[in-house]
């Protein structure tokens, strides 16, 4: 595949347990659509002619894509991309942000954060597949996923400062806690851009593609998280993120409970049966 434009699942070759393709289109919004082939969701944000610039409506059709997907029980994971060659989320409108007032800036930011919030906390596997430039708010959409593919092409950054304000939906904090707050410091004061390789190098982005096989790398790595327990890796989300944001008593007492709650599900018992029997673990999600 020459290009980073996500193309439906079933043209990739997503499989269903059984062995059989399986493709369905949950939705078309105005800008976001949604397919699922097998235990995979793909999320494609789609306003090409903006860059798929976040605007309030985008941001809405995101979290009604995330909220279908998180009571689908067939759906283990989620790739969440931009459609065509340049970008993945170029931003936010900055014609919206041009009329902001005091009261309606604070409120676009923390609508902006609910939803991404919400996204960090999904309780199944978000990968950003990033092709293009993920700026502002893109950055920040592709921070609160649990992991990021970026093509060789993939720029990022936080330019907000030079339209004289900040980052409004969770960047500063997520960079920081991602990268380190020397590191964020850096991006966030000078607004400047950041290549794939030097996102990789700081642990922004977890692999690095070459441009045309940025889907199918991004495919591969949620592949080999997917065929784990889903209830294991809920739990593993939801500890790992507690931990950064309480003491240490706090996140081994988390840790501890989640790890005793495990041993009650099916999952856990056929997992173990699996392994002792030397064969492929059969995971239901109980």
């Amino acid at each position: 595949m020459a290009r980073t434009e996500a193309a439906r699942p079933a043209e990739r070759g997503f499989l269903t347990p059984s062995g059989v393709p399986s493709f369905r289109a949950m939705n078309e919004s105005k800008y976001v659509r949604t397919e699922v082939s097998g235990a995979v969701a793909t999320v494609v944000i789609d306003r090409q002619d903006k860059l798929n610039a976040l605007n309030p409506g985008v941001i809405e059709e995101i979290d009604q894509a995330f909220e279908q997907l998180r009571d689908d029980a067939s759906v283990h994971g989620v790739l969440l991309t931009g459609a065509g060659d340049k970008a993945f989320v170029a931003g936010a409108d900055i014609g919206v942000l041009a009329e902001m007032e005091p009261l309606s800036g604070t409120e676009v930011s923390r609508e902006g954060q609910a939803v991404l919030r919400r996204i960090e906390e999904f309780p199944k596997p978000v990968v950003a597949a990033v092709g293009g430039y993920a700026l502002g708010g893109g950055c920040e959409l592709a921070l609160a996923c649990h992991l990021r593919v970026a093509s060789e092409r993939a720029n990022f950054g936080l330019p907000e400062v030079g339209l004289g304000i900040i980052p409004g939906y969770g960047g500063t904090i997520r960079l920081a806690r991602l990268v380190g707050l020397g590191r964020a410091m850096e991006i966030v004061l000078t607004g400047d851009m950041i290549d794939a390789q030097r996102a990789y190098e700081i642990g922004l982005a977890n692999v690095v593609a070459p441009h045309g096989e940025l889907m199918e790398r991004a495919e591969k790595l949620l592949a080999r998280i997917v065929r784990n327990g889903p209830k294991a890796l809920e739990m593993a989300l939801k500890s790992m993120y507690a931990a950064a944001e309480n003491t240490m008593e706090h996140a081994l007492a988390l840790e501890s409970s989640l790890f005793g709650l495990l041993a009650s599900t099916r999952d856990m018992r056929e997992g173990m049966a699996a392994f002792l029997e030397k064969r492929k673990a059969r995971f239901e999600g109980r």
